[in-house]
């Protein structure tokens, strides 16, 4: 028996799913084409885009992106940078301060890949100059774009005299190359798009002071690149700036509750199955293994399964109980939508494929990998 939702729409169910071992992550690649083109619609354009491949990690997903005509990607890892630099990406941002042996990498790879342009955010003078020395030893320019904290106090530098200090270090500094500023505000959750609103302009007006700023001290500002999906409507309206949503390629129940004025499509679903019956509980091989748990409960939410309690979360193993536990026998397929997409899929070293209702082949997530070549 395969667990759906009655008469409800079905579009998630596979025709051969007795083909896909569980527990499996499944991509629905015509949906990820329309979030594609819903992503372009709010950003008034392709060129105004440069996603995140976190969510995805995926050479395929960046192909269809270039199709598309989106040209500008932004990474977390140096394996995330290799990947979309292999699939063809021609301009690449890691948005994680490379340090350490990453600087070493970071240059291995604009090696590796000279018809990619690769820069790479700093919020530090000692990594700036370390930077600048590797530029000098490998006989390359680097592109750095400075970082900036607009509240979320993760990374970056609060806009101010020390930041003015700094992107005018990378500006004068032999090697270095003055990319812009790069800004993320991944602490706006809030559901209300007004308010969300607000507290997304709020904390870029010292962003936009510093702008000013620069400018008028005579020097450049590439690109301004700001934002994650919450607030990617939100900085679309702003002239200029480059937008950087991640998750709206795949959408997760999480993002898909907490935001509907986001409208986008659940692109990746897990498959599992029942392992288990014992007594009034159902147990499913969706553990920790399969289902990020990073938050609490619900880490899934179930495709038509109603009002049921999590009852465990182990390894291998999530523990239900549903009213009707009865219905439930061992081998019984079950679909569900990850309430946080992003970490879920680093779970998995392949992608199942389904298209028009059946499943067709594998994508590998290649940048689940720490290190691929470099």
């Amino acid at each position: 028996m395969t667990v759906a939702a009655g008469t409800a729409d079905r579009w998630y169910e596979i025709a051969n799913v007795g083909d896909i071992p569980s527990p499996a992550l499944v991509f629905y690649p015509e949906r990820i084409e329309e979030n594609i083109r819903r992503m372009i619609r709010v950003a008034g354009g392709a060129g105004r885009l440069r996603p995140h491949v976190k969510t995805h990690k995926t050479a395929e997903i960046v192909q269809l992106q270039l199709k598309h005509g989106i040209g500008k990607f932004k990474c977390s890892t140096i394996a995330e940078a290799e990947m979309t630099a292999a699939a063809g990406a021609p301009d690449v941002l890691l948005a994680m301060q490379p340090v350490g042996p990453a600087i070493t990498r970071f240059f291995a790879l604009k090696r590796a890949f000279p018809g990619t342009s690769f820069g790479a955010i700093v919020d530090s003078e000692a990594v700036i100059q370390e930077i600048a020395g590797a530029a000098g030893r490998s006989g390359m320019d680097a592109c750095l774009w400075l970082d900036l904290n607009s509240g979320m106090n993760r990374t970056g530098i609060a806009p101010g005299g020390e930041a003015l200090r700094l992107y005018r270090l990378i500006h004068e500094t032999q090697g270095l190359n003055a990319g812009g500023l790069h800004v993320y505000d991944g602490h706006i959750h809030a559901s209300d798009v007004a308010a969300r609103a607000r507290q997304c302009d709020g904390e870029y007006a010292p962003v936009e002071a510093m702008i000013g700023e620069i400018r008028r001290a005579g020097m450049p500002i590439p690109a301004v690149v700001a934002g994650g999906s919450p607030t990617f409507p939100v900085h679309a309206r702003r002239a200029g700036v480059e937008l950087s949503p991640g998750t709206p390629l795949l959408w997760d129940a999480g993002y898909g509750s907490a935001y509907p004025d986001l409208d986008f499509l659940v692109a990746a679903v897990l498959v599992g199955r029942v392992v288990s019956k014992p007594s009034s509980f159902v147990c499913l091989d969706l553990g920790t293994k399969a289902v990020a748990s990073e938050m609490p409960h619900p880490r899934i939410s179930l495709l038509g399964i109603t009002d049921y309690r999590i009852a465990g979360h182990n390894e291998e193993h999530l523990i239900i109980e549903p009213p009707d536990a009865d219905r439930y026998r061992p081998g019984d397929v079950v679909y569900g939508v990850p309430i946080h997409i992003c970490p879920t899929v680093a779970r998995y070293e392949s992608a199942s494929i389904v298209e028009h209702g059946r499943s067709v082949g594998e994508w590998r997530i290649a940048a689940r990998a720490r290190r691929i070549s470099v």
